[in-house]
Order: structure tokens, then C-alpha cells, then sequence
């Protein structure tokens, strides 16, 4: 018998099966584990400004505690505005009820004339302002469950930031003997904090041009909708199609059908416009991730670590990608992820083109 032909594949299965536990304790001890990487990227987000403070000859700890008052008052502001506008979604309930007993009430006749009978409990059941809200407050609930071990990542990322020059020290110790020193550590961090930050401003414009539209057309709430529109858009591919849905729904209950058409022709413009033409100008070299494996890693972080996963789907497989090109026996699972344009580089570096003469 052959050793040497068995040795790889029982290395195959060996790794198959530790990764397969490795995304078992993952999923079991998720609870421990989302704050831990929330926690490491909001650090990531937040170690550059105050890093430029420090520069500025600002004390560390004054640095961190003005970015994180900073922080702080964002999320206030959001939770204040959440609760003003479900208290006054509450007191205009009744305006809402009457509009969609009229717009039922002409559905109902329209296909009545058409001879089709339709059940009215059904269609005030169908847009019952209601399941708007409540679907809307399921979102919001599902991004404020983020906030439920907020207590906890508050305080990881504060020792994070506060021993930010001890871990390069330390890192720079383990790695002393490593031909690959501390560069690739830097070029995830560099990757997750170029995509992060881009995508920070992106939503931001989103939300913000959404907003400003919704407010025009005159739908109530616009904040609100340009609000979900903003932190769905950390979801790729998925999130600006979710985010529509409660402003689109809700559309319909306060202005009928037209004001939703116009409700969705702002969405899908804006949309296109800044996922089309703004954010790939800015990201430059792009995600190196492909487009499929993009949409695949929001399914497979989404089943391991919940709308947590979602949210750092893309910044999660740069990292591991960025890993896996370190070392020749994982680089093609690399190049698998990666786009085409990686996959001819690697190419261009193993075959060098000769001169022209």
C-alpha cells in the first residue's frame, strides 16, 4: 500500500472534519462570539481616528473618550428617533385605519364590477397599518438586538483600543522568527477599514437621499425609512431590497398605490445610482471577493451568526482570504474566492511573460 497517496486525503478529511467543529462551537457559542467581533471591527473603525487625535498630540485616553462620546450620541439620537416617530405612528393610527378603509373599499369595488367577491376582513387584514409598523419594528428590533450585549462590547472595545500599541508589540514577538512578519495583519486591517469606511459614507448618502425624497413625496416618517435604508445597506446585495419593503407597504396605507410606485421608483433610483456608479469609483480595486461568493458568504455568516453574520459578511471572507493566500496549500481556495482579475494576477506571478524582442 501506498503511504504517500493516503497521507493527502486523510489531510483532506482531517480539515474537513476541524473545520466542520470549528463552525459547530462557532454556531454553539455564538453568543460569546458576535460581541467579540463586533467589538474587534468597531475597534478597527475606530482605531484610525484616534490614531490621527494621537497624532495631534492628543492623550490616548482623551482620544478614545471623545470618539466614544461621539459614538454614543449617534446611537441616542437613533434610539430617540425610533421612539418619537413609533408614539406619533400610535397617535395617528385612526388617520391611517380611515385612508386604507377607503382604498379597500375601492379595491373591493373594482372587483366587484370585474364579478370577483373579495372578503373585507381579509383586505383590511392584508394592509393592516398595523403589520406595517410591526414589520418595520421587527427590523428595527432584529438591529437593536445588536445592542443586547452592547453593555459587554462597549467595554471590549474600550481595553481593545486602550492596548492598541501593546498587541503590535506583542504581535511583532510571536512573529519574530516569521518570514511574513506583521504585513498581512496590516493589509486585513487596511482591507476591512477601507470597506468599512467606504461603505459607512455609501449608506450614509443612501439614507440621507432617501430621506430628503421620501420628505418631498410626503411620506410620513421619511427619517425613519432613510434611517433602515442607512444600516440595511451594510447587508450586500439583500439589504436595499429589505429596507424597501416597510417604506413601500407603508406608502400604500398612508397615499395608495401611487404614492407606493413613487415610494419604490426613489428606492430603486437611488439605488442604482450609488450601488452602480458611486461606490465601485470609491472602493477602487473593489472587494477582491467575486460577486457570487459575495451573495454566498451573506447566506453562510447569516446562518452561523445570525443578522450579526449579515452585517459582517464581506469584512469576515476578506479577512479569511487574505489568510488563506499566506500559505501555497490554501492559496487556490484564495483564488477561488477572489475575483477573475486575482485569479490572472496569480497567474502573471507564476508565469512571468517573456520580453518581446
Amino acid at each position: 500500500m501506498d503511504i504517500k497517496n493516503i497521507a493527502p486525503k486523510t489531510s483532506v478529511a482531517v480539515n474537513f472534519a476541524a473545520f466542520i467543529i470549528i463552525i459547530a462551537g462557532v454556531i454553539y457559542g455564538a453568543s460569546i462570539v458576535t460581541p467579540l467581533l463586533m467589538a474587534l471591527f468597531i475597534s478597527i473603525i475606530c482605531a484610525q481616528p484616534i490614531m490621527w487625535l494621537q497624532k495631534k498630540k492628543v492623550p490616548q485616553g482623551l482620544a478614545i473618550t471623545l470618539v466614544f462620546i461621539f459614538i454614543i450620541g449617534i446611537f441616542v439620537g437613533f434610539g430617540e428617533l425610533i421612539s418619537s416617530s413609533l408614539s406619533s405612528f400610535s397617535d395617528n393610527a385612526t388617520l391611517y385605519e380611515k385612508n386604507l378603509d377607503e382604498m379597500g373599499n375601492s379595491i373591493l369595488q373594482f372587483f366587484k364590477e370585474k364579478g370577483i367577491n373579495i372578503s373585507t376582513e381579509k383586505m383590511s387584514a392584508l394592509f393592516a397599518p398595523s403589520k406595517v409598523m410591526g414589520l418595520t419594528a421587527g427590523i428595527l428590533g432584529s438591529l437593536g438586538g445588536l445592542m443586547g450585549s452592547a453593555f459587554t462590547i462597549f467595554f471590549l472595545v474600550i481595553f481593545l483600543l486602550l492596548e492598541l500599541d501593546s498587541i503590535s508589540v506583542k504581535l511583532k514577538a510571536i512573529l519574530a522568527n516569521s518570514t511574513n512578519s506583521l504585513s498581512y495583519f496590516n493589509t486585513i486591517g487596511n482591507s476591512i477599514r477601507h470597506y468599512l469606511s467606504i461603505k459607512t459614507f455609501t449608506s450614509l448618502l443612501t439614507g440621507v437621499l432617501i430621506w430628503i425624497a421620501l420628505a418631498i413625496l410626503g411620506v410620513d416618517y421619511a427619517i425613519i425609512w432613510g434611517l433602515i435604508a442607512f444600516l440595511l445597506n451594510y447587508i450586500p446585495n439583500i439589504g436595499s431590497i429589505i429596507a424597501a419593503v416597510p417604506a413601500v407597504l407603508f406608502a400604500v396605507v398612508q397615499m395608495g398605490f401611487g404614492g407606493a410606485l413613487w415610494t419604490t421608483v426613489i428606492f430603486v433610483s437611488v439605488n442604482m445610482i450609488i450601488g452602480t456608479a458611486i461606490e465601485p469609483k470609491l472602493m477602487g480595486k473593489g472587494l477582491g471577493l467575486s460577486t457570487f461568493v459575495v451573495f454566498v458568504s451573506l447566506i453562510f455568516w447569516g446562518f452561523i451568526l445570525g443578522t450579526v453574520g449579515m452585517f459582517l459578511s464581506v469584512p469576515l471572507t476578506m479577512a479569511i482570504k487574505i489568510m488563506l493566500e499566506q500559505k501555497p496549500s490554501t492559496r487556490w481556495i484564495a483564488i477561488i474566492l477572489g475575483t477573475e482579475g486575482d485569479a490572472e494576477a496569480m497567474m502573471d506571478k507564476q508565469n512571468p511573460a517573456i520580453d518581446n524582442s
